[in-house]
């Protein structure tokens, strides 16, 4: 037999700890490789560590609410399997019992294997995503032996779904508990948000600047265009890596909103980050962050946002996708609001939200004339750090986005 340690694993580069909230598996339980043993959460995200082995849970180094390390023991595992952070033992010994054990393991013929194995992982987010038996048995697994992973499996999600943030989009939570008489305690994640931005309001000088724009050409352009990018690239398109482009390419122009104020110290960001503000089923909000922004393409883009918005929507965000923003964009047209006065995501210096979009009647100027017209229109409101940012400066980048987005191009090729 072997001795495995489960470690807590690196989950991106700026996220160095994690606190265990809650063990899955006790003592003597029997585990399989990609059981969930122990739930974890960063200041951003609540994630599970699978086994990378099988075998059976001896020990618990941890205990709930204990702060660990990257590559920190969680836990030991008593198993067969060798892996390299074994704990060692009699290497004679230990090899005698691999070569008896494998003379007593049979391989079943392959005819009677009628049935795919999918880890808990899989058959985890498979329920919350309600997806079905036989849907699961078409997916077609890149892992070994043509096993279904998590990413063949969001990718059928993406597909299947497309992406959850369209601008139009109607938003329901589960406030079936909150609607009901009585007290309740905040959950983790309400109590981490509340005391971000209470932080906000109390360190920065938010000032608001609101913009309209005519979206007309760009909403022209999607309903052109949005058969034919599904139909090539098996993604739908939205307003929101559009946004995204013209917010990425606002920044190269304004470089003092990409930035960043610690202890009276302005920090100028080489990276353009950009987070966008992901609605939960819960209610809550969570911010995945694109990182580089700037140097991807629309079809980057798109493909970009979709991914993070359905992994956020199922908690599978890893902790270094929710770090790193430099500026923030709101989309609260999902919810048909006008506009809104966004709360600064800190270290930040600003933060764009996005209503929604209407026809209204609006005046054309033409050389023959004015006339009266129908457009889709748009409301930017824009929360900026007045410490910094002057009023000036705030204004003259929310006017720049609205002639990006008033000007672009009806023709443009994806």
């Amino acid at each position: 037999m072997s001795k495995f340690e489960l470690l807590l694993p690196k989950m991106g580069e700026s996220v160095e700890e994690a606190t265990i909230i809650n063990w899955l598996k006790n003592i003597g339980d029997k585990i399989t490789v990609d059981d969930l043993v122990v739930e974890i959460a960063t200041d951003k995200v609540d994630s599970e560590v699978p086994s990378e082995v099988s075998g059976i849970l001896i020990e618990k180094l941890c205990k709930v609410n204990d702060v660990v390390k990257v590559g920190q023991p969680l836990a030991i595992i008593e198993t067969e399997y060798v892996k390299s952070n074994k704990i060692n033992l009699d290497p004679v010994k230990e090899t005698k019992n691999l070569i008896s054990k494998a003379k007593e393991v049979a391989t079943p013929p392959k005819e009677f294997i009628r049935k795919k194995i999918y880890s808990p992982l899989v058959r985890n987010i498979s329920k919350k995503e309600g997806v079905t038996e036989s849907e699961l048995e078409n997916i077609k697994g890149t892992g070994k032996e043509g096993r279904v992973t998590k990413n063949d499996l969001l990718s059928f999600l993406n597909k299947r779904n497309g992406d959850l943030l369209t601008s139009q989009d109607k938003q329901g939570y589960d406030l079936s508990q909150k609607d009901k008489e009585g007290i309740y305690e905040m959950t983790r994640i309400e109590k981490l948000i509340s005391d971000h931005m209470i932080k906000s309001q109390n360190e920065s000088a938010h000032v608001q600047a609101f913009i309209e724009a005519d979206i007309s050409n760009i909403w022209e352009w999607r309903e052109k265009n949005k058969k034919i990018f599904y139909d090539r690239e098996g993604e739908k398109i939205t307003f929101t890596p559009i946004f995204l482009m013209l917010v990425a390419q606002a920044l190269k122009e304004f470089p003092v909103l990409n930035a960043s104020l610690e202890n009276y110290n302005v920090i100028k960001k080489k990276n353009i980050n950009i987070g966008m503000a992901t609605a939960l089923p819960d209610g809550n909000l969570i911010v995945p962050v694109i990182k580089n922004a700037d140097q991807l393409s629309l079809i980057g883009l798109v493909k970009k946002v979709n991914d993070l918005a359905k992994r956020a929507r199922i908690n599978q965000l890893l902790p270094d996708e929710v770090k790193g923003g430099t500026y923030t964009i709101s989309n609260v047209g999902v919810f048909e609001t006008l506009m809104g006065t966004p709360i600064i995501n800190q270290p930040q210096l600003g933060i764009l939200a996005f209503g929604v979009i209407r026809k209204v009647p609006s005046v054309i100027e033409t050389n023959k004339g004015d006339f009266v017209g129908i457009r889709y229109k748009i409301i930017l409101s824009h929360s900026f750090d007045h410490r910094i940012v002057n009023g000036a400066m705030g204004g003259m980048f929310i006017k720049r986005i609205k002639d990006l987005i008033e000007n672009w191009e009806s023709d443009l090729l994806i």
